[in-house]
């Protein structure tokens, strides 16, 4: 209901409407439109403004959207089962998922350079894993800024590793085109494998587990199998490595 977006296009006066109802969420539904201006230090004008910029007509339906989103946000639970995260241990354990982890390592192991991408939570979780590739001998890099220039000169050696859940975020496809321009070599660990990122890299391996996102797009899937993911990678290369 409050997209960025909507927030965004707010002006000053509205912004104040947005911050009162933020504090008064539960008490929204039962208000007058007169009694939130008041209170809001707004006219009944600008309150309306801010309802149609809500995407409503009117006051009366953006009280009946507000009891809909209070009601949404109560309920809304992360599971606590780890029936899936077992699941997926259980698939990291099968010949074919290490197959392809080890075509992935292999890809990796004889390339000079790593770098990871990804943006938000995937972002951190590249910055962890190029710290952790360091440790093993291999310079790595993560670019978790969607405005980074890409403008590189020697790729030749150079592998990317693309981090996304959903594989159809547009900052990270964005960046994935241009290392793609660049001759980078990709290999994405996304959710699912029919995902756009997929389609665009080199080796994919994809977890299929069940996302977890309310209606403001924060996003509550479960990093864990990404993280095992490359651990795992990580663990191969050292091996590799040490028998050369």
């Amino acid at each position: 209901m409050f997209t960025a977006e909507k927030i965004q296009s707010l002006n000053e006066l509205e912004l104040e409407v947005y911050g009162y109802i933020m504090q008064h969420k539960n008490a929204i539904a039962y208000m007058r439109i007169r009694e939130v201006a008041t209170e809001a230090h707004v006219s009944t004008t600008t309150v309306l403004r801010f309802c149609k910029k809500m995407g409503c007509d009117g006051y009366a339906e953006f009280k009946l959207k507000m009891k809909e989103y209070n009601k949404q946000k109560s309920i809304h639970k992360i599971s606590e089962n780890l029936s899936e995260i077992k699941a997926f241990f259980e698939r990291l354990e099968t010949e074919k998922f290490q197959s392809k982890l080890e075509a992935a390592a292999a890809m990796i192991a004889k390339m000079e350079r790593v770098l990871f991408t990804g943006i938000g939570t995937s972002g951190h979780i590249g910055q962890y894993e190029a710290r952790c590739f360091t440790n093993i001998g291999k310079f790595s890099l993560c670019i978790s800024d969607p405005y980074c220039p890409i403008n590189m000169q020697e790729t030749e050696n150079t592998v990317v590793i693309v981090l996304s859940v959903s594989g159809e975020t547009g900052q990270t496809i964005k960046i994935v085109n241009a290392l793609k321009r660049c001759n980078c070599k990709i290999i994405s660990i996304t959710n699912t494998e029919s995902c756009t990122i997929s389609k665009l890299s080199d080796i994919n391996i994809s977890y299929y587990i069940t996302m977890h996102q309310d209606e403001e797009h924060t996003d509550y899937t479960s990093q864990v199998p990404a993280v095992s993911i490359i651990e795992s990678l990580s663990n191969k290369i050292r091996n590799r490595l040490i028998e050369e």
